[in-house]
């Protein structure tokens, strides 16, 4: 299967022409936010304050990296993905609030965020958990990183990054979802099982 390699800032057109089971990579920059991170931006939004990074057709990484500091600079240790599913109550809205294209996590998401890529231009993509080191592998530098008090984990980390992945998009635009989609089978292998027993 061919991989699709984008380059960030990423644009609804290119987004609208991925389906669920394509291969992707992502050069440029992206962003992670984990609970702490999505809180905090969207009481921003509430508020009518800006954010203090970019996020308009940008990439979000549901993760918590693990990372050193060596003299002024930040190294990335490991950066495995964060379930996804803890922020299936907030992930709309920020979608909706600060034009997020790609969403980066483990374990998929559901019907609300689902809808929201649908309606404004966006998708999941399912990186391998447990493969953290590798992950970091594809992070050339951190550029900044915003909200330290709320803890490393918790911080927005704005990260440059080379051809990260390959990423599985696990919910496209149109609204299907991958992980859905195999739910359903298994459901069905399950019932002609249980009915040959």
């Amino acid at each position: 299967m061919a991989i699709v390699n984008l380059t960030t800032p990423i644009k609804e057109k290119q987004i609208r022409k991925l389906q669920i089971g394509d291969h992707i990579t992502i050069s440029g920059t992206i962003f992670t936010a984990r609970d702490e991170a999505h809180t905090r931006a969207l009481r921003y939004a509430k508020d009518g304050y800006p954010l203090p990074f970019k996020t308009q057709d940008g990439v979000l990484y549901h993760c918590g990296p693990v990372v050193r500091q060596v003299n002024s600079t930040w190294e990335i240790i490991s950066a495995g993905p964060t379930t996804s599913a803890r922020l299936e109550a907030v992930e709309a809205e920020f979608i909706e609030n600060f034009g997020i294209r790609v969403v980066i996590g483990k374990g998929g998401m559901f019907k609300r965020t689902e809808e929201a890529m649908k309606k404004y231009g966006a998708i999941y993509c399912a990186f391998t958990g447990g493969a953290g080191v590798i992950a970091a592998s594809f992070i050339k530098s951190v550029e900044k990183v915003i909200w330290l008090d709320l803890g490393i984990p918790e911080a927005v980390w704005i990260l440059k990054v080379e051809q990260f992945g390959p990423l599985i998009v696990a919910i496209d635009s149109n609204g299907n979802n991958l992980f859905s989609e195999i739910d359903k089978k298994i459901q069905a292998n399950k019932s002609q099982l249980i009915s040959n027993l």
